[in-house]
């Protein structure tokens, strides 16, 4: 049986990218967390998260972002979501008003060009 979500980590300059496809919700989200705050060394300015390919997001996910966002803060490192517009969670993300907390993208070039 295929895994619920996958991940895929890229290292660009001092951002981790980290690419989740597939679905987040209770029966996994422990095991994506997991994944995620392990991916971002203390020499890392940043991590996007890349949902481009998340077909699914619960309730868990959502907290996990938030989750995700608070502890990279307080390491002085800085989360931003790659969320298109035509993305199959971008409405949740939306009226969860994520945008408020974590700043939100339609593409990683589109990201990472207005960092660089």
């Amino acid at each position: 049986m295929a895994p619920l979500a996958e991940l895929a980590f890229e290292l660009r300059g001092d951002t981790v990218i980290a690419r989740l496809r597939g679905e987040v919700d209770l029966s996994n989200e422990a095991s994506v967390k997991e994944m995620l705050f392990g991916s971002v060394p203390n020499s890392a300015a940043a991590l996007v998260l890349d949902l481009s390919e998340t077909d699914y997001m619960d309730s868990s996910g959502i907290r996990l972002i938030f989750e995700l966002a608070h502890r990279l803060e307080a390491r002085g490192q800085k989360l931003d979501l790659v969320v298109p517009d035509d993305s199959a969670i971008n409405r949740l993300l939306v009226l969860t008003e994520m945008e408020r907390v974590v700043p939100m993208s339609n593409s990683v070039d589109a990201l990472l060009e207005r960092q660089g």
